[in-house]
């Protein structure tokens, strides 16, 4: 009896490895919708994935932005009082914790007595503040809020505000996405500009940088050749490209994706499946830049994730 209850085990086990192994050949299938590739592959996309959506919750993510406040010159008092200049959200600090001074590009903070602000862990009472720009921008902090300095374009400065206890975050349930499909890890080729040609990237917020790419990427789909202009960041490509399903299945202004540089034959690997949304599809308080002109693909990229908060039909 014993050998009979064991031979059966292997051979259920035996069935469902089959069955497993065939479901992964033809296009494995994810809470009832059919993926595409090998399952090492999968595996990787969805962790990704997976990744992703923990940076986006993290202190320094994109989901517990609750302002952005724009400083003129000169004093900018802030804080919760209606009369502030800068007024940040009602019940999250005092009345009035201090002031932001602008003056010929140089951002100044003081804050005022007995108000507890620190940056790094230490009080702050009076301090000139590097923006994000810098590379390491000095960050504030009070109770669960954060707030730091921002540049963009020549001349135009911010205060952006995070929430750690904002609601977005506490309430997240993730972003909807295609089906992981590798078709869509695709092999383009970086034909190099001569010199680097330098392109004018508009922003969401209305203003334009100049910023300069290395070459076009080409890649063939179904026989036929796209391009895109990436630019230099962080020792990667990135891309900002918009394509037939942006406004529809996927976010209006376009989408964001990363590659390494090429190889030594000039190769990148283009993976849409790893195309995402720009801060601006979750939060009003971004300023992200939008697709050149040129990176409009006259296709349907159904790859990646879709609009935040809505599921294509």
């Amino acid at each position: 009896m014993a050998n009979k209850l064991s031979g059966m085990k292997k051979l259920i086990t035996a069935s469902v490895v089959l069955i497993i192994s065939t479901l992964f050949a033809a296009g494995c299938k994810s809470n009832g919708i059919e993926q595409k590739g090998s399952p090492a592959y999968i595996a990787s996309i969805n962790t990704w994935h997976q990744k992703r959506i923990a940076n986006l919750k993290k202190e320094n993510g994109w989901l517990n932005l609750a302002g952005l406040f724009w400083l003129h010159g000169g004093e900018n008092k802030f804080g919760t009082g209606l009369d502030n200049d800068i007024v940040f959200p009602k019940g999250t600090s005092p009345g009035v914790i201090g002031s932001f001074y602008l003056y010929n590009g140089a951002v100044t903070v003081k804050i005022n007595p007995g108000i507890s602000v620190t940056c790094a862990g230490k009080p702050v009472k009076e301090m000139e503040m590097n923006n994000d720009l810098s590379g390491s921008p000095d960050v504030l902090s009070l109770g669960y809020l954060r707030w730091f300095v921002i540049k963009r374009g020549k001349d135009l400065y911010g205060v952006r505000l995070r929430n750690l206890n904002a609601s977005l975050v506490k309430d997240f349930k993730g972003i909807d996405t295609y089906p992981v499909n590798e078709d869509w890890r695709l092999t383009a080729t970086l034909i190099p500009y001569n010199p680097p040609k330098i392109i004018s990237v508009p922003s969401i917020i209305g203003t334009t940088e100049q910023d300069t790419v290395p070459g076009s990427l080409e890649f063939v789909l179904k026989g036929n050749t796209y391009r895109l202009d990436p630019l230099e960041e962080d020792g990667q490509l990135f891309i900002i490209f918009a394509d037939e399903t942006s406004g529809q299945e996927t976010y209006g202004a376009g989408r964001f994706l990363y590659t390494s540089k090429p190889d030594s034959a000039g190769k990148v690997i283009i993976d849409f499946n790893k195309a995402y949304n720009p801060p601006c599809a979750f939060t009003k308080f971004a300023t992200c830049p939008l697709p050149p002109k040129q990176n409009y693909l006259h296709l349907k990229v159904t790859a990646g994730e879709k609009k935040y908060g809505q599921s294509a039909d």
